[in-house]
This record gives structure tokens, sequence and C-alpha cells, in this order.
């Protein structure tokens, strides 16, 4: 039996305390204020994840809310807990998370904040596959997934070849996926106007970006395609510090540059085509979640667990605000919507004033 052995040590560095976790050959290295902001995202989390599932037009007490996710029997609370809540919101926190994650690889292959998949076309590519699937085919579940997929990834291929000039430069990219964006949201309308009425109402309703009637096969759908995107995401986490100093100091420093924006693009694709899969084009998480992640860290690059954690918890916010804060309950994608707009005008003025 191998023996592992495990060391822990607080060292100090120019950019913070950092815990140093040791297991034979490999070792981790954590910022301690990251993993304090962790730690309170996930508690944020685990608590507003309480209240969306007390709330509603029955409301649950949050000692039963608690027995009923510990798998105690309650009545007719554990029924709407469990069965009618709780897959909305883990959807949220899914679908919240890849799309943070999707926001940090994209902005770390274009070193810009701008550098969305919704903003870059991948979201209206994912968006036109899916709508595609649900006019052509009646897809619903795992092939509206597949659709969705399908069609991000065309979208990927489209940008990156247009964009490519021996590198990827983040404003080229921005461009060339504005202007496919644009193109693939006409083909959206297209497909809806050559639709039966039963069909553009069903597109229709899913491009607004709703976690309406989630069900826990959606529950499923996300934790799946996770388990198998997050450890890769993970894996390739060094290269977005290095890529983050530049490609000259990335290649200087041992990374293959073009092989990773690859496989950062493709990873980012398929996790943004997840969201859009289960919840419709939800705007803007993927845009914000990473530079708050950014500022709360206080860190030089953009962090994964971070962004995830914070996308998580934004877009599950942003359900509950929208289903039981207004006068009347809205789709989640009006609200992130209404407040990433006023996000994206507050960075675009301050890029013009650094200019």
């Amino acid at each position: 039996m191998t023996a592992v052995a495990a060391e822990r040590a607080a060292v100090p560095s120019r950019a913070g305390r950092a815990l140093v976790l040791r297991l034979g050959p490999l070792s981790l290295r954590w910022r301690v204020r990251t993993l304090v902001v962790g730690a309170g995202l996930v508690l944020a989390m685990l608590a507003l994840l309480v209240v969306a599932v007390s709330v509603g037009a029955r409301s649950v007490a949050p000692g039963e809310v608690v027995l009923a996710l510990l798998g105690v029997d309650t009545g007719g609370s554990s029924f709407i807990v469990r069965e009618l809540r709780l897959p909305r919101a883990l959807c949220a926190v899914g679908v919240g998370a890849a799309l943070g994650m999707s926001g940090a690889l994209f902005q770390t292959v274009v070193r810009n904040p701008l550098g969305s998949p919704e903003l870059i076309g991948f979201t209206q590519g994912a968006s036109a596959g899916a709508v595609a699937g649900i006019v052509l085919a009646g897809a619903t579940g795992a092939a509206l997934a597949g659709s969705a997929l399908a069609g991000g990834f065309v979208a990927a291929v489209v940008v990156y070849l247009g964009a490519f000039r021996r590198g990827l430069l983040g404003t080229r990219l921005v461009l060339v996926g504005i202007g496919v964006g644009a193109m693939l949201n006409a083909v959206t309308w297209w497909l809806l106007t050559r639709a039966e009425l039963t069909q553009a109402q069903v597109a229709s309703a899913w491009l607004v970006g709703s976690l309406n009637a989630r069900s826990w096969d959606h529950v499923w759908l996300v934790v799946v395609v996770l388990a198998v995107l997050a450890p890769a995401c993970l894996a390739v986490a060094p290269w977005l510090r290095m890529i983050d100093l530049g490609e000259d100091a990335a290649s200087a420093l041992g990374v293959p540059v073009r092989r990773a924006q690859l496989v950062l693009v493709v990873l980012g694709v398929a996790l943004c085509a997840l969201g859009v899969a289960v919840a419709g084009p939800v705007p803007f998480i993927a845009l914000v979640a990473p530079q708050v992640s950014r500022r709360l860290v206080r860190g030089t690059g953009l962090a994964l667990a971070p962004s995830a954690l914070t996308g998580a918890l934004l877009l599950l916010a942003a359900d509950v605000v929208a289903q039981h804060a207004l006068p009347v309950a809205m789709p989640v994608g009006v609200a992130t919507g209404v407040v990433g707009g006023v996000y994206l005008a507050w960075v675009l003025s301050r890029e013009g004033r650094r200019r």
C-alpha cells in the first residue's frame, strides 16, 4: 500500500497567506481569502436554498424544510419541498454554477470582462440549436440538451475559425462573436415563424429563460454533465492563471497556448449549452459572476470555483426575487436581464473613462 503523506502549512505570499496541501507528489495551494470567501458563498447558498423551498403559495417552516431535506417524512410538506420546489432550486444552483464557470473560461481566453458566452455568440448558437430541436423534431429532455449542445458547438467553430489569426485576440473574438450571434438570432426567429402555434409558444416561453416546472430529470441531467465537466475544468485551471498573464508569458512558462485556448473554449461552450438546455438563455450570469467573484477574492485572475459558487448564488437569488419579491411573478431570465443590463452599462462606462 502506497503511503500517502499529507502536510499542511500556512505560508505567506505576495497575494496573501496561502494554505498548501501536499499529498505525496501532488501539491495544492489555496489562498486563505479564497477559502474563506468560498465557505461564505456556500453558507449563503445553503441559507438561500432553505428560503427558496420555504416560501410560496403555502409556506413551509424552515424546520420542516430541513427535516424534509434530511429525508424525514413530514406529510404534505415533504411533497412540496422535495417534488415541487427543491428540483427548481437545485436546477438554479447547477445552471448558475455552469454559467459562472463558462464565463470565467471565456473571459480568460479573450482577456476581456465582456467575453461572456451570450455576448460572443455561443448562447445564441445553443438557443438556435434548441429551438431547431423543438420546432423541427419536437425535442424535449435529453434530445433538447443535445440539440442545444450541437448548436453551441457549431457557433463555437464558426466564431473560432473567424477570429483565429495566429492566435485568438480578445477584441477580434468579441467582434466576430457579436456578428455571429446576430445572425443566429435571425435564424432563431425565422424558425419561430415556420413553427406551429403550439411549438412557437413552447419555444418562445423557453427563450425568455425560465426555471418553471423543472423536475428531478433536469436535476440529474445537470448533475451528470457537471460531474464530467467540472473536474475537467479544474484540471485545466492552472492554464487560466498563466494565460491571464498573456500568450507570450504563458508560452514561456510551457503552456501550449493554442491547444489550451481550444480546450477552454470547448469546455466553456459545453457548460453554456448545459445551462441553455436546462433553463433557456438566462442572460448575464456568465458575464457578472466571474467579475463579482474576482472582487470578492481580490485575486489577480479569474478562479473557477469562486466563479461557480457566485453564479449559483446569483441565479438562485434572482429566481427567488423573480418568484416572490415582485408584484407579479416573472421568469428568472427577465430579472437577470434587468440587473445584468445595469451591470453591463456600468462596465462599458468604466471602460470608456479608462480610455
